[in-house]
């Protein structure tokens, strides 16, 4: 059995309801589902079985592993809620406080934990509370770069930038020439975001370049080519 969320714009709360019944509540708003003819779909799940029996129907999905109560993972939860992406994407959400048998399976040790998945397989891995813009850069290009049989789907890019930057011109080149889609984050306008990066990688300064929840700082060509499969 699993809970499927409803939600109904009720003063900014996100409501899941459990055979008809309010279930868990959310301080969140997402009333665009309402609005929206393509929207998220949040699945609360309850167990390690039903997680896979759905997820594996599904090319592309994402899971997201937090704990209730705690201060970064509402943050994660609420800032994928605030993302407005015109796509269908489906989110399963796993309450560690909850569900014991799901982030064992998937080697999490932290949360919150967000995992993008291929037909149930983790591809993608991202750890701590991100802004919204880095999970619309996800959703966006994993439900529009879907790949072929013979080449793998691009892992998401991120890439954090200043104007004045030569080397961030020099990534930002090698990335059109050979076609890598990226978000490009200017970190002088974007305060959250230069906090965010800092945090993550211990590195002030840039170009520093997220690919597929991996941190390359500078333009680390080898680093590049690997991760992106550019021969």
């Amino acid at each position: 059995m699993f809970h499927t969320s409803n939600s109904f714009n009720l003063s900014y709360f996100y409501v899941i309801l459990t055979n008809g019944k309010i279930g868990t509540v959310y301080d969140l708003c997402l009333s665009r589902k309402i609005k929206r003819e393509r929207y998220m779909e949040i699945l609360e799940i309850d167990s390690l079985k039903t997680l896979k029996n759905l997820s594996e129907k599904e090319d592309r999905s994402f899971l997201l592993i937090f704990k209730s109560g705690h201060e970064q993972s509402m943050c994660a939860l609420e800032n994928i809620a605030a993302v407005s992406v015109n796509a269908d994407v489906k989110i399963f959400t796993v309450d560690v406080n909850n569900v014991r048998d799901v982030h064992p399976a998937y080697s999490v040790t932290s949360v919150p934990t967000f995992i993008e998945l291929n037909n149930g397989k983790a591809v993608n891995t991202y750890k701590g509370c991100h802004q919204p813009g880095f999970f619309e850069n996800i959703f966006t290009q994993s439900t529009v770069d879907l790949g072929s049989d013979d080449k793998p789907a691009q892992k998401p890019v991120i890439l954090y930038s200043t104007p004045t930057c030569s080397w961030c011109r020099t990534i930002k080149e090698y990335f059109r020439k050979n076609n890598i889609k990226f978000r490009d984050i200017d970190v002088s306008r974007d305060q959250k975001a230069a906090e965010e990066m800092v945090k993550r990688s211990g590195q002030q300064g840039v170009p520093q370049t997220l690919i597929g929840g991996q941190v390359v700082v500078g333009f680390d060509k080898a680093k590049i080519d690997q991760l992106l499969n550019i021969n």
